[in-house]
């Protein structure tokens, strides 16, 4: 609002027309400035060094291309902007800077294939492992203090028969009369027990594997296969027949006094 007090209205016209007319100028030399405005900022110190009359030689930004800010390269240069530097700010393979990275990494990859590694290995030997129920099978006991004097019970271990004997005084001293370096298979009864009177053998005929008769053949308290006609002594000793070796004494031990056997 012009006051009537105040100076005259053609020395207010004047100034509000050279207030207009800078602001107008103002804004031309804006519009003049926003290319060095939109420059990369290295580029904006530059142009605003020569408009401030610096005397500092120019700088010349150039991309890895060669693209120059402010030309038609630049625009569609890959590098320009943020990313002029070369491969986008990435530092090279085998930096210094980098080793505690490359370290990390490869520490990590060997502990991971370590790994596996071993897990691999583990499932391998259990795998190869025998099963519960084989482990269960390995080994047996038996009581053996009911067996009377000349009897002879059969077992299963490990899917064969096993036959222990419990042998009187007169198979003992048919067994003890013999020579045994003249048999077919030449071993004394010491060799094939731990007890005197007690004798384990496995119950497999050794000439094609049947299953011989207990307290049956030739000999007393011996063992007699009808297949083939196999006769075994007391001791388990082939005396008669195409069997060409002894009953097999399986691996046993006497548990409890004597009174049980653990096969295995």
């Amino acid at each position: 609002r012009l006051s009537r007090s105040g100076p005259p209205r053609a020395m207010l016209a004047s100034r509000l027309a050279a207030r207009f007319v800078a602001r107008t100028t103002g804004f031309a030399a804006l519009n003049r400035a926003l290319p060095a405005i939109a420059a990369p900022p290295a580029f904006r110190m530059q142009q605003f060094a020569q408009m401030s009359g610096s005397a500092e030689p120019p700088v010349t930004i150039k991309t890895p291309s060669g693209a120059m800010p402010g030309t038609a390269d630049y625009a569609h240069d890959p590098y320009n902007g943020r990313d002029a530097v070369k491969d986008g700010g990435r530092l090279p393979p085998g930096d210094p800077s980098r080793r505690a990275f490359t370290y990390f990494l490869l520490g990590g990859a060997k502990f991971v294939y370590a790994s596996i590694a071993r897990l691999a290995v583990l499932k391998l030997v259990n795998f190869m492992n025998a099963s519960a129920d084989v482990l269960a099978l390995a080994s047996i006991e038996v009581p053996i203090g009911g067996i009377p004097d000349g009897g002879c019970i059969v077992v299963k271990w490990r899917g064969k028969p096993v036959f222990i004997k419990k042998r009187n005084e007169e198979e003992l001293a048919d067994v003890m009369n013999v020579d045994w370096q003249s048999l077919r298979d030449p071993q004394s009864d010491r060799a094939r027990r731990q007890q005197e009177q007690t004798l384990v053998v496995l119950g497999v005929c050794t000439h094609l594997g049947c299953v011989p008769i207990s307290n049956a053949g030739d000999f007393k308290g011996g063992w007699f296969c009808p297949c083939h006609g196999s006769h075994y002594d007391a001791s388990g000793r082939i005396r008669k027949g195409p069997a060409p070796l002894n009953l097999e004494v399986p691996p046993y031990d006497f548990m409890e006094g004597g009174d049980k056997i653990k096969i295995g």
